[in-house]
């Protein structure tokens, strides 16, 4: 494989990356099973004269560089990470869109959980520093990430301190998560824009980046112990600033065959 390439290994990535873009697919190497699930994509590779082949599990294996292939590995071009135009913020500010912000998160096991996590609550961006300890969009992510990493946007920005501030200034309401000494409030308010930021799995935010946020919070815990891993942590603030407010509540449980009863009005 050569060093621009990445691979994706797992039917749910696979398929992803297949919807959003068939031409991407470079190669694709798969066991028995899986081949009797893939015709249409092996028909479309044939009639583009690309390579597919069903191959031992010790050959899957190998091409992965993993044991954990689920069945199926698709090669292809690694992604160019650029940094969002400034215009971009000012638009989604306007549009209310959520952003998920990672300060040196250092897993790509990490990365790719918290890649599906946002595109299950419809989160569109993440944004990464350009620094050498936070883990980028690698073979690994992409597995984990089921399919996430295709339904947003990963975006690289040379100082994060400077670009959190120009989220505030585009109207964002810059929230970092801290270990200890937020505020256990979570909401903020309805109509502004959130930006969360999650710090690295040891410590956490780095100060200049905690400085420019808006506000940090503390999940709050019985401390039995230190803290939530940061893909957990992250899935329980993208649901209560994000998902929970957009979630209708439920409706009354009625008997079948029965109709809920009309409420008395008054003049």
């Amino acid at each position: 494989m050569h060093k621009n390439e990445l691979t994706l290994c797992g039917l749910a990535a696979v398929q992803a990356r297949w919807q959003r873009d068939p031409a991407a697919i470079k190669r694709l190497f798969f066991d028995e099973a899986t081949g009797r699930r893939i015709g249409t994509i092996c028909r479309a590779l044939a009639a583009s004269r690309r390579v597919y082949r069903c191959v031992p599990a010790a050959e899957l294996e190998k091409v992965a560089g993993s044991m954990h292939h689920g069945g199926i590995v698709a090669i292809v071009d690694a992604p160019e990470l650029q940094a969002p135009p400034a215009r971009e913020l000012a638009a989604w500010a306007a549009q209310k869109q959520p952003l998920l912000v990672l300060d040196r998160v250092g897993n790509a096991h990490n990365l790719g959980a918290l890649a599906r996590t946002a595109a299950f609550f419809g989160v569109r961006h993440l944004i990464i520093p350009d620094a050498p300890t936070a883990a980028r969009p690698n073979d690994a992510a992409y597995r984990v990430a089921e399919g996430g990493l295709e339904a947003i946007t990963v975006w690289r920005v040379p100082a994060l301190p400077a670009f959190l501030s120009a989220l505030r200034t585009a109207g964002y309401d810059v929230v970092g998560a801290a270990a200890r000494g937020g505020r256990p409030e979570v909401h903020g308010a309805a109509p502004t824009p959130i930006a969360l930021v999650l710090g690295n799995e040891e410590h956490g935010l780095a100060p200049e980046v905690a400085k420019a946020c808006s506000r940090l919070v503390t999940l709050p815990g019985t401390q039995a112990v230190e803290s939530l891993n940061v893909s957990v942590a992250g899935a329980v603030l993208m649901w209560e600033l994000w998902a929970r407010r957009q979630t209708p509540p439920p409706r009354p449980a009625t008997r079948p065959g029965s109709s809920p009863k009309p409420r008395a009005t008054h003049a």
